[in-house]
Parts: structure tokens; sequence; C-alpha cells
């Protein structure tokens, strides 16, 4: 567990739960998911001395699932989200011990990158003056927004900085997720420049493409991209239609309340990105895997083509062939001493003609398959 008493200009942290709440500022609690479930008995009693209620028994068991999909939901004490992140790793949370790292292999073919995100979900629950959150074991995400903040403060005590440390419970989560969507936003060059090595295979015409089981792990991950990021929008966009009903308090002045809605709108616009660029992989890997066939197709036309001509053009050379291969009892021109001579100059004029033709309308020659440079 991590505990940071947060003010106008400075951090303070510990590791043990809180007795009261500040005159000043506001306390971010945060922990590993089986840190969370053993705490689970104090932070109750916490939040009942401090609150005078206590968590739900289904938003605490939503906080402690890591398998739940990004949402929103609250009550008239708190906020719950669950959000699920798109960061580099495959250390995810063991079922049976929640919170406890599980170094998990993935066989699966398809690009590097594709392999190594983990999309484990984040819990906050949202209080005046509190935060909670819980994360899955050996989070980067706590770890590098806990030390954004902390050299944040140690910048501004040293230089002029326009920076700032956030000035309420719900700013400090809207940072957190805006971190967790630029963490997706920071992964697209790489995973772009992967895929794209698929897409060149696939539509290379002299390439023998085989590694099909790859090409469909990678378009099934593609699509559980899609829908991690359509359940993060659907989540911002409740908490936003919630915030229209939030009302101007001596916690939350009214501008305060308008920076919230600005950040909401923020990370919103955020994750439109990431979800346009997800459905722009997923499209081109799908475009990429139609073009691969139609390329095919137009290489088996070719040579359906070559070989029918070629079939047209020996078809007479069997049939004269067939033909002075008859037992006629009568037969003058195989007697003739220049019947053989006449024979094989008619069949080669025969071929040439039928190769001529074959050839000027395009039968014996293939498609082009590099592209024209423009002028």
């Amino acid at each position: 567990m991590r505990n940071f008493l947060i003010t106008d200009n400075q951090i303070v942290e510990s590791e043990v739960l809180i007795d009261n709440l500040p005159d000043k500022g506001f306390y971010w609690l945060s922990f590993s998911r089986r840190e969370f479930e053993v705490e689970l008995p104090g932070i109750q009693r916490m939040l009942e001395k401090l609150y005078q209620f206590e968590v739900l028994e289904l938003h605490l068991a939503d906080l402690l699932n890591n398998q739940l999909p990004s949402h929103y939901d609250y009550t008239s004490e708190y906020d719950v989200i669950i959000f699920r992140r798109l960061a580099r790793g495959r250390s995810e949370s063991d079922l049976s011990n929640p919170g406890q790292i599980l170094h998990t292999s993935n066989t699966s073919g398809g690009p590097p990158i594709l392999r190594r995100i983990d999309t484990s979900p984040i819990g906050f629950l949202v209080i005046d003056k509190l935060i909670i959150t819980v994360h899955p074991a050996d989070c980067s995400v706590r770890s590098a927004f806990a030390s954004k903040l902390l050299n944040t403060v140690t910048s501004s005590n040293t230089t002029h900085t326009s920076s700032r440390l956030p000035g309420n419970s719900t700013e400090l989560m809207l940072r957190m997720i805006g971190l967790v969507v630029d963490g997706y936003l920071d992964l697209r060059k790489e995973l772009t420049r992967q895929l794209d090595h698929w897409q060149s295979e696939l539509i290379n015409p002299r390439a023998r493409f085989n590694n099909w089981n790859a090409l469909l792990d990678s378009r099934l991950t593609l699509h559980y991209l899609d829908e991690i990021c359509e359940d993060q929008r659907a989540a911002i966009q409740d908490w936003i239609e919630a915030l229209d009903s939030w009302l101007a308090s001596d916690l939350l002045t009214s501008k305060d309340l308008e920076l919230i809605k600005v950040r909401s709108r923020d990370v919103l616009e955020h994750i439109e990105r990431v979800v346009h660029h997800v459905n722009r992989l997923e499209q081109s890997a799908e475009t990429a895997v139609q073009m691969h066939f139609n390329i095919q197709s137009n290489h088996n036309n070719d040579v359906m083509k070559t070989l029918t001509a070629l079939t047209a053009i020996f078809l007479p050379l069997n049939l004269i062939t067939g033909f002075f291969g008859m037992n006629f009892e009568h037969f003058p021109f195989l007697k003739n001493e220049e019947g053989l001579l006449l024979t094989e100059l008619f069949m080669g004029l025969l071929v040439v003609a039928l190769g001529s033709y074959f050839w000027v309308n395009s039968y014996l020659t293939t498609s082009p398959t590099k592209p024209k440079k423009a002028k």
C-alpha cells in the first residue's frame, strides 16, 4: 500500500491507513488487489469512521475482479470506475490469488507487441478528499504516476514550472486514466510497424505466406483491443453524463468542476484516438488479407489462362497427328515423298500463328505485379 497526502505544493507519503481527513488537500490510497483484499476490513472501518458508510459488496467484488470490463457506477456517497489499461508487460493477477503476480507466457503467434500488451483493470473509488485505487500487482501505471507527482513537487521547488499537483481526488483519477490511455498511444508506432510487416508479406505476390495462425491471432487480438477501447469510451461517456448533475460546493468550486469536465472531455478525446487507431489497424489487416486473396486469385487466373492457350495451340497438332495416324487403306498423301515435310511445315506455321495470336492478346503473359510510378 502507498498512502499520499496531496496538498497544493507538497506530497507526504506513508504506508498506513488514515485516521482523519485533512483540512487542505486529499489522500490517495493505492493498493494491489491482494493488498486491498487483505486490508479490506480495515478499509471498511476507516470509511465508516470518516464518512459513516461502507463500500457495497457489489463494488468490492468489482474492484477485486481482474477480468471485469471498463465501466462506471456510483452511489450517493462515492463513485466507482473500473478502467482496463493497455500497457506493456504480461504480468497479470492470479484468479485464485487476486493481486499476486502471474507472469504468463503467451505462445500464440502474431506481432510480439500484441503479445506484450497487458489489459488488467485498474479500480478507482472516488470520495471527497479521498481516492482509493486498486491496481494489478507490480503495476507500472501506479509507479509512473507516483514518480510523476513527486517529480512535479521537486521541479516546482527548484524552478518556475507550469505543472501543478491535482487539486482534488477526481482530478487525480482523470490524470491517471489519461496516463493509461496515453500509454497505448506510445505503443502506436511500434504496433503499426509490426503490423505493416504482415501486410507487406501478404501483398507481396512472390512471397509464399503460410503463417495463417499468427495472422489469425493478430486479428483476434486487435478485435479484443477494439472491444476494450469501446468499453473505455462507454465508461468515460457515462462519467461525463454523471458530471452534468454535479453542483458546485465548498469542496468543489465552479472552477474546479469546469476543470474536471474539461479533463474528462480530453480523456474521452484521447480514447477516441485510440479507438480510431485500433479500428484502422484492424481494417488494414482485413484489407491486406483481401488483397492477398485477390492477388493469389489473379495469379491463378494467369496460370489458367496460359495453360488454356498452350492447350489451344497443341490441340490442332493432336488432331493432325491423330488424323494421319488412322489406318486408311488408301491414303495417297502418305506415299508422297514431300508429305512429311509439308505436314511439319504446316504444323509449325500453325503453332507460330496461334502463338502470335495468343501473345498479342496477352494470353501467354502474366499481369504486371509492380505498381507503375506516378509521374
